[in-house]
């Protein structure tokens, strides 16, 4: 959920290239490359949704599995990850953090924004070659089921990058002025052969070359704005090249196999489950059903947004996606009441961050690919701890609404609830029929999000008749856009923990971590408070990538249930994600509400202050987490 490259877009065409007749070329070629990308990325998720589902019909109803369905949608998933990140590319929607960026002066923001596409051009450059030699090595491999070459999956590497490199270059042409464009050029290329030259040095740095490559330098370029799946390559690949003798290819592996986890298919599945949800009506009926529940207690829409934004949290599993289905139905009905614009957006951040927790989380879903932990154990794990926190929030919105004047609101009629409820039943059944057939065996993590979506089709299609299929073709293309961009960040993550691995870093934090003194109690309280920090820099799946398969097994080995420490680290970072000043999330949120930002500064601290309060209960009590497995 960090803030998108094309925010800034309107800061370079502000002080860049005049638009005009000497740009019309350039924007035909980027429509050109625009249908060339986005129409195979939008038939890529309807394909997915076909194969999985028919794999499910066959081995659930007809008894009859299909061997090869799985395989056929490991290869088309490469495809999609790949046209999904130049989608996002050339949008601008590749997620980065600007927040030190975003306080500069215009001019200064939209030069590091022509930074910020140099940089990810470089290391499109630098990995274009070995992407096309893994492919070529892969054509030796032959698939299992369907007995084709491997090839002709691995190609979506080299192809996705030089489409990249084509969308960047076009970025650079289109959107900078050309004095920023070469002035970012040459700066990128300075940087590039100092350390080229330097490399003798770093060889005899050891371990040093850690600090300097993954600290220094990752912090450097996400805090200066680049797009952090390539601040992450950039990295990776430099190390890599000046520190060791480890070819590029390898790195191309890994991120291969970060991406290519078939567990992650679920990602642009659910992405597309929630815009399905709030297209059809679904997420408003809800809303509509909690509003004449509660609307008439004091703070009583409050507690509706806690409680929709747990429901529509088990449904989408994009929290940019809840908050954008639930905020513009209440919102208004809160502002006519009274409420503060700052004390709305604070409330909408605390309750982004309470329910990381609750399936489909992305997070869920990273944590057991990366980790191992099975995922129907997470599903049932994260239920509970975020009703702790929504009421730990609970508690602070019937204090700072116990004065509330409601002698103008009309208490609905039993009849208007049981109306309301009667429409919403079927929206509020959704999320226990994903959860019930992964329970049940119906389908798994990854293929029950097709029933989903079936689901909504027929909901909103029959029950709700509200279902514009104008608006399928953006809401694919907009799926792909996203997942490209988060699977892009996975594959990057997966190869500089794969380095990080590899130097021996692993094993000297497993070493500090367990020489802690204090035991299992100092383990989680160092935990929480570095997985804040890291949510508030790299959000949730990066972190997780990175640092789970390092810290997982250290809790295994001091006794601390995996399901457990999956909910406090997810807690900890979804505080750390919708905290300001750096908490990129809460920017989501006001983006989302149309609010300033500063308003929510002062009202977001009593309600980081309940979620902690909330996490601190549920780290104290395991069985919050584990108690229904």
């Amino acid at each position: 959920m960090n803030t998108p490259v094309n925010t800034a877009d309107a800061a370079v065409h502000g002080a860049g290239r005049p638009s005009g007749a000497g740009t019309g070329w350039l924007d035909r070629l980027d429509r050109g490359i625009g249908l060339l990308v986005e129409t195979p990325a939008a038939l890529l998720v309807l394909a997915e949704v076909g194969v999985l589902l028919v794999g499910v019909i066959w081995r659930y109803l007809l008894h009859s599995p299909i061997i090869w369905s799985d395989e056929l949608a490991s290869i088309l998933f490469l495809w999609l990850a790949m046209f999904g990140s130049v989608v996002a590319l050339r949008r601008g929607e590749h997620m980065r953090m600007t927040a030190i960026v975003g306080m500069l002066q215009p001019r200064t923001q939209a030069f590091l924004d022509v930074v910020a596409i140099t940089a990810a051009l470089a290391f499109l450059l630098l990995m274009a070659e070995p992407a096309y030699e893994f492919a070529v090595e892969e054509v030796w491999v032959t698939t299992p089921a369907l007995d084709i070459p491997n090839s002709w999956r691995a190609s979506a590497l080299p192809v996705g990058f030089v489409l990249m490199i084509a969308v960047a270059l076009l970025r650079l042409a289109r959107l900078g002025r050309p004095s920023d464009v070469l002035r970012a050029v040459v700066a990128v290329t300075a940087v590039v052969g100092v350390m080229a030259l330097a490399a003798p040095l770093f060889a005899g740095l050891g371990n040093y070359n850690l600090l300097l490559f993954f600290v220094v330098g990752v912090g450097a370029m996400v805090f200066l704005g680049l797009p952090i799946a390539f601040a992450f390559g950039l990295a990776t690949f430099g190390y890599l090249a000046l520190a060791t003798s480890t070819p590029a290819i390898v790195m191309v592996g890994r991120m291969d196999e970060g991406m290519s986890h078939l567990i992650l298919l679920s990602v642009p599945l659910f992405v597309f489950l929630g815009q399905l949800i709030e297209m059809t009506g679904m997420a408003r009926a809800m809303v509509g059903f909690l509003a004449s529940l509660l609307g008439h207690v004091r703070g009583g829409l409050s507690y509706v947004l806690i409680g929709a934004m747990y429901l529509v949290s088990g449904i989408s599993g994009s929290k940019a996606a809840d908050m954008a289905a639930v905020a513009p139905v209440l919102f208004p009905e809160m502002k006519a009441r009274g409420a503060k614009p700052g004390d709305l957006v604070a409330l909408l951040s605390a309750t982004g961050a309470q329910t990381e927790t609750i399936p489909p989380s992305l997070v869920l879903i990273t944590i057991g690919s990366v980790t191992g932990v099975s995922i129907a154990a997470l599903f049932t794990g994260g239920l509970l701890p975020a009703v702790v926190l929504g009421a730990a929030l609970a508690a602070l919105v019937w204090w700072r609404y116990r004065h509330e004047d409601l002698s103008h609101v009309r208490r609905a009629s039993k009849a208007e609830i049981g109306r309301a409820f009667l429409i919403a039943l079927p929206a509020i059944a959704l999320p226990f029929i994903i959860r019930a057939a992964v329970i049940e065996g119906v389908a798994t993590a990854t293929e029950v999000s097709t029933i989903g979506i079936v689901y909504a089709v027929v909901a909103g299609l029959l029950i709700y008749r509200q279902f514009d299929w104008r608006r399928i073709y953006p809401m694919l293309v907009e799926t792909a856009s996203l997942s490209g961009a988060i699977l892009l960040i996975i594959g990057a993550a997966t190869g500089m923990a794969w380095a990080l691995t590899q130097s021996g870093f692993s094993s000297s934090l497993a070493e500090a971590m367990r020489a802690l003194p204090g035991g299992v109690p100092v383990f989680i309280v160092v935990s929480i408070i570095a997985f804040i920090i890291l949510g508030s820099v790299l959000e949730g799946i990066p972190a997780i990538v990175l640092f789970g398969p390092l810290l997982f097994p250290i809790a295994r080995q001091l006794g601390v249930h995996e399901v457990h420490y999956a909910m406090i680290v997810i807690l900890a970072m979804g505080i750390g994600l919708f905290a300001p000043p750096f908490g990129v999330g809460y920017y989501a949120a006001c983006a989302i509400s149309r609010i300033n930002p500063d308003e929510g500064m002062k009202p977001i601290i009593g309600y980081l202050v309940a979620l902690t309060i909330g996490l601190i209960v549920v780290a104290a009590v395991p069985w919050i987490s584990i108690g229904f497995l």
